[in-house]
């Protein structure tokens, strides 16, 4: 009998010992979960993977507040209404001074042309609303398609339920609580970006456009913080301010491009956290990189 039989004969393993040697190995659920804690405030995400069963899943259909996340669903209405001839991405629209908002608001837009009364591309307006999350512009996009009304009856129209916008950039400027009237389930957004990346409702040519747009956003450090160097991330972020030690919304949203070209969709919400940016972003960054690993390990 050989040493090895004889000793384990002698000294049998333990299911202690088993488990030390092999590790149980998180679900992917579980790890988000643990993520999310560092957050110190509500953590809501989905995901999606075609191909696979992955699951994200943390109270995916929660209505956390989604401020700038919203200029996304703005910029598709936009094109649709460029594809059906009601608008052109050429045309001049008036930046009034009716638009600003005051006293201060973030806006490339407005910073450049503090007076306003200057005519601006359509193109120039949506590229800077999506890309740079310019509140002015978007303000002037949701008056040129309508309002928030507008902006849910179309995404609505794409089969999409658990999206709601009621207020633009200058209302909530001036008052923090109706931000929470505006808000996006995790599982819609996932569900949005589904649909952008596998039947999209735009052209071939302006679905790019918007990803290209997506993909220069800024806030490069969530979703795409802890990703491999390289890695395709097209996606929209949203921030609040942060009252009396309270951020009411940290948020990015986005499609994630993994090694074999599959698509990972992904929504993360942190809301009312005490925690402090660099924290949030990095639970955002954390949850987008489990996703990911668990993602590439499904194909």
């Amino acid at each position: 009998m050989q040493a090895c039989a004889i000793a384990s004969l002698l000294f049998p393993i333990l299911p202690s010992a088993l488990s030390a040697q092999t590790p149980s190995i998180d679900s992917l659920q579980e790890q988000i979960r643990k993520i999310a804690a560092g957050a110190h405030g509500k953590v809501s995400v989905a995901c999606s993977l075609p191909g696979s069963t992955l699951n994200c899943d943390l109270d995916p259909h929660a209505h956390p507040p989604m401020q700038s996340v919203f200029k996304m669903p703005l910029a598709l209405l936009v094109l649709h209404r460029v594809e059906q001839g009601t608008l052109s991405l050429d045309q001049q629209v008036r930046f009034l001074p009716t638009d600003r908002i005051l006293p201060h608001a973030y806006s490339p837009l407005q910073t450049k042309y503090p007076e306003a009364d200057v005519d601006v591309p359509l193109r120039e307006l949506t590229r800077l609303s999506v890309s740079l999350s310019d509140n002015v512009a978007a303000d002037i996009l949701l008056r040129l398609v309508g309002g928030p009304a507008m902006v849910n009856a179309y995404i609505s129209s794409l089969g999409i339920a658990g999206f709601h916008l009621q207020d633009g950039e200058n209302a909530m400027h001036h008052d923090v609580t109706l931000q929470y009237r505006n808000w996006f389930e995790p599982a819609a957004a996932v569900q949005l970006l589904r649909r952008m990346s596998d039947n999209s409702p735009l052209t071939s040519e302006n679905t790019k456009l918007l990803l290209s747009w997506m993909h220069g956003s800024m806030r490069a450090k969530r979703l795409e913080g802890d990703l491999p160097e390289g890695t395709f991330v097209a996606h929209k972020a949203g921030t609040s301010d942060v009252d009396n030690g309270i951020a009411h919304a940290t948020n990015d949203i986005g499609l994630i491009t993994l090694p074999d070209g599959r698509k990972l969709a992904i929504a993360v919400f942190v809301t009312d956290s005490i925690a402090e940016e660099a924290t949030r972003e990095k639970v955002i960054a954390r949850i987008g990189r489990a996703a990911y690993d668990a993602g590439a390990r499904t194909h």
